[in-house]
């Protein structure tokens, strides 16, 4: 009974690490449009790098890897900047919820499909059935069947870039866990991460702290901290405890958070077609990791 419940403790969690995940896309928005994306992208992992340490020295965490283990943080730390880049970016120009929803549904089949072109993993032919449903949920994300090629467009461009680069940096992570604690490599990722932005930030003066709004640093300090920090904290050590075979699903509770905060503040409505195409991907996830 007790170890039902300390589960049930990880699960809400879980729950709860995604939704904020999910209210960043909205949140970023709004930061997004009192700066820019290059100050955004910096101080976003700036103030997660800042309150990470504390939680590193107080879970004594193992500072150990090898050099691959090194290489392959630093490949994911690089692809990180450039996802957090094109992140602001996007909300810049698109909507959060559609954003939000478009990247959480097509990294993991973007993921799969490069783990089988690049590294010749193998597939079962449910899993190849699990893909084409997933290829299905994409095309009608990307609204392909409505509006032919537009998605080629800055609304969903940049978001379609996230989806893309998030899943080699899914990849790489998965290199790297099995070389180094999981809290030491999201150290080090946040720290190329923010060192990458900040050199392409420099230009915009992300140090003139007058020449951004009160709106623009409450917003970024919850993403750094709350979504960053603290929501990577609690998925962590909830993965851990229910295993990682089940934290693909839980990714699915993120677009819910962008969808009703996006609503909330913008009054952003979803189409049937990104509702639809979020579930055929959820279906693609579960059926291809089902035992």
């Amino acid at each position: 009974m007790e170890k039902s419940e300390n589960t049930y403790k990880y699960f809400i969690a879980m729950i709860i690490a995604m939704l904020l995940w999910g209210v960043a896309w909205t949140s970023g928005k709004v930061a997004a449009e009192h700066a820019n994306a290059p100050v955004a992208a910096f101080w976003r992992y700036a103030i997660s790098l800042l309150s990470l340490i504390p939680v590193i020295i107080y879970f004594q965490t193992s500072l150990k890897t090898s050099a691959k283990g090194y290489f392959y943080m630093f490949l994911a730390g690089l692809l990180t900047a450039l996802f957090n880049y094109l992140f602001f970016k996007g909300l810049s120009h698109g909507q959060a919820g559609y954003g939000g929803t478009l990247v959480t549904a097509l990294a993991p089949i973007f993921t799969y499909l490069m783990s089988i072109v690049i590294f010749k993993v193998q597939v079962t032919n449910r899993q190849i059935f699990a893909l084409f449903i997933g290829a299905i949920g994409a095309v009608i994300l990307l609204k392909i069947p409505f509006e032919g090629l537009g998605f080629l467009n800055a609304d969903s461009l940049y978001f379609l870039e996230c989806a893309i680069v998030w899943s080699l940096v899914t990849i790489f992570s998965q290199k790297a866990s099995k070389r180094a604690n999981a809290m030491f490599y999201t150290l080090v990722v946040f720290t190329v991460t923010c060192f990458v932005n900040m050199m392409f930030a420099l230009p915009y003066h992300p140090f003139d702290f007058s020449a951004y709004d009160k709106l623009f640093w409450a917003n970024i300090i919850f993403i750094g901290i709350l979504p960053g920090t603290f929501s990577t904290t609690l998925f962590f050590l909830s993965a851990g405890k229910i295993g990682a075979h089940r934290t693909g699903v839980f990714m699915f509770i993120v677009p819910i958070g962008a969808i009703v905060s996006s609503q909330i503040v913008y009054g952003e409505k979803v189409a049937i077609s990104t509702l639809i195409g979020c579930l055929l991907a959820f279906l693609a996830v579960f059926i291809f990791n089902k035992k």
